[in-house]
């Protein structure tokens, strides 16, 4: 049903899935020289980031604002007072996020590699790889965007709410500024949050092994992607069980 409903509404689904690559274009086209000692382009860097941006796009700030106007609009006390488990509802906007995430990110993916020559992994490892940093990433980041969903106080308010934490993080997560660029405080103020690994993990997947260097620890770190992007995973269930609310706080 979550599905069926976010591809009915026709201009939605063209922005979710337009916006991203639109960025990409922008910035790819904009900044396009090679990378010293990398055997990478800036284009091909900002496919791998607008990837991860695109990822959290369509979990955290997609679920943060929905369920707060389902909330304002009563769908969820609705809801509630069903013979449906509240699980239900959770599990159809963790399947949402899925299915609108791997569209995106196939979409990105394609467009990244017909225009600006991406190589995808060429072995199960690299695959395999690529899987569990989405997995994880898709996930933490619904978690965080259910839990800021109880904090705007009306449905107006959501968006502001949610896309400026969002657009903030873009910026000092490497998506929108190469890595190498960023002021170090910032690299570890977005190194607190799951997009900065996920950005991380995806450049090693999806770019040569000698852009490891540009990162700040000289390598892809997936060890410290694996332990931070799960902590997420949990840490995000905690908040969303401490934080969530079937009501309005005027309700």
């Amino acid at each position: 049903m979550e599905v069926r409903l976010f591809f009915r509404m026709r201009d939605q689904v063209v922005f979710t899935f337009a916006f991203p690559i639109v960025f990409l274009f922008l910035f790819a086209s904009i900044f396009h020289d090679r990378m010293a000692g990398t055997g990478a382009t800036a284009s091909q860097y900002y496919v791998a980031s607008m990837t991860a941006a695109g990822i959290m796009s369509t979990s955290f700030q997609s679920l943060g604002v929905s369920i707060a106007v389902e909330r304002e609009q009563k769908v969820l006390r609705r809801l509630r007072s069903t013979p449906m488990p509240p699980a239900a509802y959770f599990l159809g906007k963790i399947w949402l996020v899925l299915v609108t995430g791997l569209l995106e990110t196939a979409l990105l993916l394609a467009f990244g590699t017909v225009v600006y020559g991406v190589d995808l992994p060429s072995d199960v490892t690299g695959w395999l790889t690529f899987g569990w940093i989405f997995v994880l990433g898709i996930t933490g980041c619904a978690l965080l965007g259910i839990a800021i969903s109880s904090v705007p106080r009306s449905a107006r308010s959501a968006t502001s709410v949610v896309v400026l934490p969002f657009l903030v993080l873009e910026f000092i997560s490497g998506v929108y500024i190469l890595v190498t660029t960023v002021p170090r405080w910032m690299l570890t103020v977005g190194s607190l949050f799951p997009l900065k690994w996920l950005c991380q993990g995806l450049r090693g997947v999806f770019l040569p092994s000698a852009a490891a260097a540009m990162e700040p620890a000289g390598s892809w770190e997936y060890g410290r992607i694996a332990l931070v992007l799960g902590a997420w995973c949990v840490g995000g269930l905690v908040l969303c069980l401490l934080t969530f609310r079937w009501r309005g706080r005027d309700e």
